[in-house]
């Protein structure tokens, strides 16, 4: 961890924040091993790999059902956390960057361990580093992106032939997905300049050549998920939005035929194919919840999937029809379980050690706001008197949402003391297109807007007490927290921001190529073609009206909210003379997958909030 090493003051680590029965129950929740649903090869599926920090740091394991033999397979020092494995399982394929910044390459080594002293090779010579734009591994076919500062390179590799370059442009693409004979790709692209609303192209692996276009114009994107897993089958399973929220399409490429899956459920939905072909698995997300369903193909049958009680993520089909899946929710720390075709349902595998201690449920608050109605989920502490403080934590992307899942993070703010208020603002998903696309032209201060209304909401039913309201948030969260005290200074006690944007013109020039596509689509052009934009979405632009205490947490090594510019707003800060401010950096990148790491950002946080309210 690196804390002071600027002239900016450093925030203190508290030793402790709680007697020793809380203490020890909010640092369990971090610690508890957990791991990822274990992914598996298609043609070996007893070779199955997952992520898990049961170390102390988030890595990469592999498990061998067949013989129940778990295998560490990664040991660096800031972490890995994306791997997979080719249909034979007989390698273990993961990405390799510099201490958290994301730029690299795939590298593999056998799945039964590599000899002392050895070294994980190179999956895919000659492909150059870069930030890591999909990866599609087939029995003979490799399909990687890889995107820089110049655009996105889609590489092709069959066999032990050199990688070739098939699809290349100066905006943001990636692999989208391989067909079963391993003859079409398809590639999501922005070449139309709008990131946000992907097109797509199916290409031919041999060369590169055309096959076919698909694209729904403007402000409507198309996002390939998946092929049919049949041999020359050419349906491909994309996301539509053409009655304005994410839906199913099922496009047959060879034959130039679609077909759109009409599901009678609110919100929106995301699929896979059964092995079967004929069947899609497929995730419900409505009001903050995700559930499994089935539906066929053939019949447009549709039927809810009995699962545990929970929020689910992750899942799969396994060749014989058991569906693995996790599910958690705000009470209860997540599991990973299997639901079997004659509907047993129990947990699958656990890490080693004692699960983490369990934590309140959320209630949902509906908030007539300026753009339509709110939703947000409320946590709140027990025992209590009065309004109590409340934490306003604000999520990250700005296309995700918060749901009711378990957070070790919201667990520790209700032990605390503090009502935990999680806004899903305009820009969040699972609310349709128009809720999600609002931002566009105005972000950060749209957000804000249904932030205020929420808040109001709390301060009128009492839930909350308005002296006592802090603002919080990691990236675009922690942008949030920045920009909210920056322009509602009367409604906040408090801002803590994590490794946020802080001076937006700084960002985009510092920022992965990625990123920089994102926010030409979002502002509507570049800093030069839209400066006043920028300028009225920059925390930066109103440090003056700043009026409460100020934590900023910043990873020296973030390549989405560079170093530079957090610099920039703290030197602003430090200009002022009059404002408490703090800050703690890290040595890492977006984040950080070292467990103490974490548990010294959350400390800070809630330490710096006490004192800040004090």
């Amino acid at each position: 961890m690196i804390v002071g090493v600027s002239a900016h003051p450093a925030a203190p680590v508290p030793d402790r924040l709680f007697d020793d029965e809380r203490e020890q129950r909010w640092r369990a929740r971090f610690t508890a091993p957990r791991m990822s649903r274990p992914g598996w090869a298609r043609d070996v599926p007893d070779r199955c790999v997952y992520t898990s920090n049961v170390s102390g740091t988030t890595e990469v394991y592999v498990w061998d059902r067949a013989t129940d033999q778990h295998r560490r397979v990664t040991d660096r020092r800031s972490g890995t956390h994306i791997a997979t494995l080719p249909p034979d399982g007989a390698f273990v394929w993961w990405f390799a960057d510099s201490d958290g910044d994301e730029f690299g390459h795939w590298v593999r080594e056998p799945f039964a361990g590599l000899p002392d002293r050895d070294q994980p090779a190179p999956a895919l010579p000659g492909v150059e580093d870069g930030y890591p734009a999909g990866l599609e591994i087939g029995r003979a076919t490799v399909a990687a992106g890889t995107s820089t500062d110049d655009g996105t390179k889609i590489w092709v590799r069959r066999g032990d032939d050199p990688a070739q370059v098939v699809y290349q442009h100066a905006e943001d693409a990636g692999v989208g997905a391989l067909s079963e004979d391993e003859t079409l790709l398809a590639i999501s692209h922005s070449e139309h300049g709008d990131s946000r609303h992907p097109a797509v192209r199916v290409v031919r692996v041999s060369d590169g050549g055309l096959v076919a276009e698909k694209s729904d114009g403007p402000g409507r994107g198309l996002t390939p998920l998946v092929f049919a897993p049949v041999r020359g089958d050419g349906r491909l399973l994309l996301l539509h939005e053409r009655h304005g929220r994410e839906e199913l399409l099922v496009w047959d490429v060879l034959n130039d035929t679609e077909h759109e899956v009409a599901l009678d459920l609110p919100g929106e939905v995301v699929a896979d194919f059964h092995p079967d072909g004929r069947h899609l698995l497929v995730w419900h997300t409505a009001a903050a919840r995700t559930r499994l369903h089935g539906y066929d193909l053939e019949t447009g049958a549709l039927s809810e999937l009995p699962t545990a009680p929970g929020c689910v993520g992750s899942a799969e089909v396994r060749p014989d029809g058991t569906v693995e899946y996790t599910c958690s929710s705000a009470a209860e720390p997540s599991t990973v379980r299997a639901l079997h075709p004659d509907g047993t349902d129990r947990v699958l595998v656990a890490p080693p050690g004692e699960r983490a201690p369990g934590s309140v449920p959320v209630e949902d608050l509906w908030v007539d706001g300026p753009g339509g109605r709110v939703h947000a989920l409320i946590a709140r502490p027990t025992g209590v008197e009065g309004p109590p403080p409340a934490v306003f934590a604000l999520h990250g992307g700005p296309h995700a949402a918060d749901e009711d899942r378990f957070s070790a993070g919201r667990a520790a703010w209700v032990d605390a003391g503090f009502v935990v208020v999680e806004v899903n603002y305009r820009g969040s998903t699972g609310y349709g297109s128009a809720w999600r696309d609002a931002i566009e032209g105005r972000p950060g201060l749209t957000e804000l807007e249904d932030v205020a209304a929420v808040h109001e909401r709390c301060v009128a039913d009492g839930l909350v007490d308005p002296q006592r309201c802090v603002v919080e948030g990691w990236s675009w969260g922690g942008y949030l927290a920045l920009l909210a005290v920056g322009t509602q200074p009367q409604r906040w006690a408090a801002a803590l921001a994590g490794v946020p944007v802080a001076d937006y013109l700084a960002a985009y020039e510092d920022e992965m190529e990625q990123l920089r596509a994102f926010d030409r689509a979002l502002f509507g052009g570049s800093p030069a073609e839209r400066p006043e934009v920028y300028r009225e979405a920059s925390p930066l632009t109103y440090v003056d009206r700043v009026r409460v205490p100020v934590l900023v947490l910043a990873g020296e090594n973030d390549p989405r909210c560079p170093i530079r510019q957090v610099d920039n707003y703290l030197d602003a800060l430090a200009a002022r003379g009059d404002l408490r401010y703090e800050v703690s950096r890290f040595d890492a990148g977006h984040g950080s997958l070292v467990v103490e790491e974490t548990l010294r950002h959350v400390a800070t946080e809630i330490g710096f909030a006490r004192r800040a309210l004090a």
